[in-house]
């Protein structure tokens, strides 16, 4: 298998702001003579070409610092950041990215972008450890391809080896761009210990390697920063003698110009990762009885619900832990062969789906994955094994047709538990793979099969037990597994290169589905190795430690948060698999835990880690952020709008007394009925962006993989009614589109947009004068207020400053990046403008083109619009879109039971979409609806559009009988962004053209308005 890689918008957006920052720099390859060195070498013929070294150039006089420190506060104004008050050093800058989103791939795509504008082609990266060098490599590797695509060039790139020199030569004396990778262990010792990097060397003609390297100027990238920089680290850097220096990392410790920002919030919220569920493992002590059960799950179906129980069962050698599903009246004595423990009413008298609880006539009652009893850690360890297998299976089963492997992680703190040799040198099962063994051929015998299981069932028929898991360990001379790590005290990083070349050099091997090639499917591995754990298949991790050892929760499930690939290596993001991301990607943690427990610690590490991120809605969250509204114009918010906002907030119960977000905030939004003050018209997406950036914790609270106890099932009487049967006719064919707009129609309309919508802010200086009369507080200091503001004056009102004339900008190729015009559309349109709208740019350049680039784009998309044509094709949609995907929910909360929908339950996101479900479903004009699956979808230039629903009527009772709705709230509280016009545009067109009249497709936002629709 070969990894497939895309462009995503936040690593471009990274790297674009490191550009940025450099606006102006030309674009400059120095070259130089480097030292030859002395001694007894051989000269070439072409010494001289072998000689010349190639240097980063320096940044230009007119890039001064109080310019560099204007850019840098716009883009950290752009991206919502706390604006810098000095530069800190020259040049650090600070890019925040959350593990598991390719921190690698964006640095790597910097470089290339940096050498694109301003021909920088040095560049070292310093690493924390050995692990983490040989994954950086591996990166390098397999991205080379992809990078050579776009850029047409390809980087050199090389560990530095202090016995391979010729290296160090190569790194300076060639053009191309280069990268050396470096672990700060090979930099950083003194004395008798120094290493070879500051040495004088005869094999390398009486150089010092670090002289070479530093001439080069070479751009620094730090790659985990908070893991490399201690006291001395920072100033044996310094002898490299960087341009710049780039931090990358998930959690920084210091924020040196912090300029780009995607922290775990971000990433969650964008889907960018895994969404994280919990099964907790709770021991109960609170029956005072010895008797051993177990509560696996609660099944609900359209029969009586039931239970997934272990208990105790005493056969004919002795006492053994057996599975049962069970229903009400279930007696454990009986069934346990008489077992004494449960003499006393252990007869199942409730089981309740709405609380996931089991309880028995003695009163004792269990929840999904309580345990009481007589419960050995060993037992524990049983049962996460148990549950780990039983969560994987159920995985591999929902994604199996969709080609993805799925991968399970245990991590362990002791070899031993997984491996044993005896003195001869025998290996044989250790405890923890006994276990597994025995709880996987159990599961797989007892398994259930289901309609259209085949492919799967042969699946797991070709492999065994012994063969589906693997050890992943060091290993010694004589090729056994070793614990490299017993009576360490502590273990921060690995650096053991045995075990990380099996994990990394088996990646893709371990990707491919083929059970004959690779039929390993569950990794033992050592708890210390969990950084160079980085499979996106994993999707499920079971910590199996011993009591009283303590492992971070992030650090647990770090290594499982990178999207799945599938067969052909492409990752299962949103351009994928759209809104259906975070329903494949999940990654399940099998706790030795509670729920809650676990929750509460991750949620308290996560908050610690955005710990600057604000806590609550104020006045001051608002005052001075830019907003923008649709067609790029840019507003920073007075104290005035600051406090409407808040006004508005307040009265429409969308925080409470303390400032967190309430219930009733969430759920207007989800319903599209958020409330905005007028001063903020047009810009309500901004506002919302600034609103969700507070840290809450409910809102990165992990799943409760147990809550989810409904799976939709597809009514096979629905699906073959003659009323299902005829809407799916007529809406299921597939469409292409076409657009056709003329350049010069393009050229004209730009031209009048910019003229009449251009507004470029000129620059002004505001001088105040304020005095310090008194010190009441150190906080009083640190925010500023001791200052009392007395008078003010504005420079650059009557006559205009103009930007720095040194600075140069290629507005034309700015224009032509941004837009994608061709340059003489670009050059029409700028000569086509009038000379008050083109003389806005020397006053402020860089805004000239962000807010021209927004207009001409906006333009742009309405033209694709305007001119669009669908036709449709032979290819239909298949019945398979409800059949095949896994759509689960918890009951009462987010699922309820429906009589006329093509499923047995339905799935709601909102209550607009529930209130409109409930009508749909009591309505007796009504025949069938559904609300349709992710994988259903309308092609458009501005991506998949996945409408709602699709209902039927009885013959006679409306005029329209089959109907196509999206759902909207109240559509004038808050105008559909304009990508949702556009959505929308296109999906009448497609329907139009697939049905003619037959189908009517339109917005509701209710089911009334949707009779008012169907009766016209």
């Amino acid at each position: 298998m070969k990894l497939q890689f895309k462009h995503q918008k936040f690593q471009a957006d990274a790297a674009k702001a490191v550009v940025d920052v450099f606006a102006g720099q030309p674009y400059l390859t120095p070259s130089y003579m480097m030292d030859r060195g002395s001694g007894n070498y051989q000269v070439g013929i072409n010494e001289e070409k072998d000689f010349t070294g190639w240097s980063n150039g320096k940044i230009v006089p007119e890039l001064s610092d109080g310019v560099i420190l204007e850019h840098l506060q716009k883009i950290q104004r752009n991206n919502q950041i706390e604006p810098s008050r000095t530069l800190e050093g020259k040049f650090n800058l600070t890019i925040e990215m959350e593990t598991g989103v390719g921190k690698t791939y964006t640095y790597i795509k910097t470089m290339y972008e940096l050498n694109k504008q301003y021909g920088w082609s040095k560049y070292i990266i310093v690493v924390p450890s050995i692990a983490i060098r040989e994954g950086v490599y591996k990166s390098f590797e397999i991205t080379q391809e992809h990078f050579a695509e776009e850029y047409r060039k390809k980087i050199r790139f090389f560990i530095y080896n202090s016995s391979q020199l010729t290296e160090i030569d190569r790194f300076a004396s060639d053009s191309s761009i280069n990268v050396m990778i470096i672990n700060s262990q090979a930099f950083n010792a003194k004395g008798k210990d120094a290493r070879r990097i500051y040495m004088k060397l005869d094999e390398f003609r009486s150089r010092r390697p670090i002289d070479i390297i530093a001439k080069t100027n070479p751009i620094m990238i730090i790659d985990e920063p908070q893991s490399v920089e201690g006291a001395q680290t920072k100033e044996r850097l310094k002898e490299f003698q960087p341009l710049m220096t780039l931090r990358y990392s998930a959690t920084p410790k210091e924020y040196y110009n912090l300029i780009y920002r995607l922290d775990a919030m971000d990433a969650y919220n964008k889907k960018l990762v895994k969404k994280i569920s919990v099964k907790g493992i709770t021991e109960s002590g609170t029956t005072a009885t010895e008797s051993y059960v177990y509560l696996e799950s609660i099944n609900l179906s359209k029969a009586a619900p039931t239970a997934t129980i272990q208990f105790d069962f005493k056969g004919a050698t002795g006492i053994r832990k057996v599975n049962r599903t069970v229903g009400i009246g279930f007696n454990l004595y009986d069934n346990s062969n008489q077992l004494d423990e449960y003499k006393v009413g252990f007869v199942v008298k409730a089981i309740d789906g709405r609380d996931d609880s089991l309880e028995f006539l003695n009163g004792v009652k269990l929840f999904a994955g309580d345990v009481i009893g007589k419960v050995s850690e060993e037992q524990l360890r049983r049962i996460q094994i148990r549950e780990t297998i039983l969560s994987h299976i159920q995985r591999e089963r929902e994604l199996f047709n969709k080609g993805i492997k799925v991968l399970s992680l245990f991590f362990i703190d002791e070899v031993d538990h997984y491996r044993i040799y005896d003195e001869s040198g025998q290996s044989q099962n250790g405890l923890f793979a006994t276990m597994f063994e025995e709880e996987y051929t159990d599961i797989i015998s007892n398994l259930q099969r289901e309609i259209g299981d085949e492919d799967y069932v042969k699946y797991l028929e070709a492999i065994s037990a012994e063969k589906t898991h693997a050890g992943y360990f060091s290993i010694d001379k004589k090729g056994r597994m070793v614990d490299e790590y017993a009576g360490k005290k502590k273990v921060e990083n690995s650096d053991d290169v045995s075990a990380y070349d099996l994990i990394m050099k088996n990646k893709e091997l371990l990707l491919d589905r083929d059970p004959k090639r690779s039929p390993v499917r569950f990794i033992f591995s050592h708890s210390a190795l969990r950084e160079g754990w980085d499979n996106p298949n994993v999707f499920q991790i079971c910590t199996l430690k011993s009591s009283g050892s303590e492992v971070r929760k992030r650090q647990e499930v770090g290594r499982g948060m990178r999207l799945c690939v599938n067969q052909d290596g492409d990752r299962m993001d949103v351009n994928a698999l759209g809104n259906d991301v975070q329903n494949v990607n999940v990654l399940t943690v099998i706790a030795s835990e509670s729920y809650e427990s676990f929750a509460k610690s991750l949620q308290s590490e996560i908050a610690e880690a955005v710990e600057d991120r604000p806590r609550a809605i104020t006045s001051d969250l608002f005052l001075n952020r830019m907003i923008t509204d649709a067609q790029g114009n840019e507003t920073v918010i007075d104290s005035d709008t600051a406090s409407a906002i808040m006004y508005e907030m307040t009265v429409n119960r969308y925080v409470d007394r303390k400032g967190a977000l309430t219930d009733k905030y969430y759920q207007d939004k989800a319903n599209g009925e958020l409330k905005m003050p007028s001063e903020v018209a047009g810009c309500e997406s901004s506002v919302v962006e600034i609103i969700d950036s507070i840290y809450d914790a409910n809102a990165m609270k992990p799943e409760n993989a147990r809550s989810n106890n409904v799976e939709l099932q597809v009514d096979e009487e629905k699906l073959n009614s003659k009323e299902f049967k005829a809407l799916w006719s007529k809406i299921n064919a597939k469409s292409v589109y076409v657009v056709d707009f003329d350049t010069n129609e393009l050229v004209r309309k730009s031209i009048a947009a910019l003229d009449s919508k251009l507004r470029v802010a000129k620059i002004y200086f505001k001088v105040e004068i304020g005095t310090m009369e008194e010190i009441k507080s150190k906080e009083q200091l640190q925010s500023g207020d001791a200052f009392v503001k007395e008078e003010s004056g504005i420079y650059g009102t009557q006559k205009a400053i103009v930007a720095n004339r040194g600075v140069k900008y290629d507005l034309v190729g700015k224009l032509v990046e941004e837009t994608g015009l061709t340059r003489k559309a670009v050059i029409q349109i700028l000569t086509g403008i009038q000379k008050a709208t083109f003389d806005q740019f020397k006053y402020n350049p860089e805004e000239f083109i962000i807010k021209a680039a927004g207009l001409i784009n906006d333009e742009k998309a309405t033209a694709i619009i305007e001119h669009i044509t669908y036709s449709v094709m032979d290819d239909h949609y298949g019945t398979d879109v409800f059949t095949e995907p896994t759509i689960k929910g918890k009951l009462g909360t987010n699922a309820m039971k429906a009589k006329k929908h093509l499923y047995d339950h339905i799935i709601y996101d909102s209550t607009n979409e529930r209130d409109f479900a409930t009508d749909l479903d009591t309505n007796n004009n009504v025949a069938v609806y559904v609300k349709l699956p992710d994988g259903f979808y309308i092609s458009t230039p501005v991506g998949h559009y996945n409408p709602d629903w699709a209902i039927a009527f009885y013959e006679g009772a409306v005029k329209h009988i089959y109907f196509v709705a999206e759902t909207k709230g109240s559509m004038s509280s808050m105008q559909l962004r304009l990508i949702e016009e556009s959505k929308i545009h296109c999906a009448r067109e497609h329907f139009k053209a697939i049905s003619g009249d037959n189908v009517v497709y339109d917005v509701v936002d209710s089911y009334t308005s949707l009779l008012e629709k169907v009766m016209k």
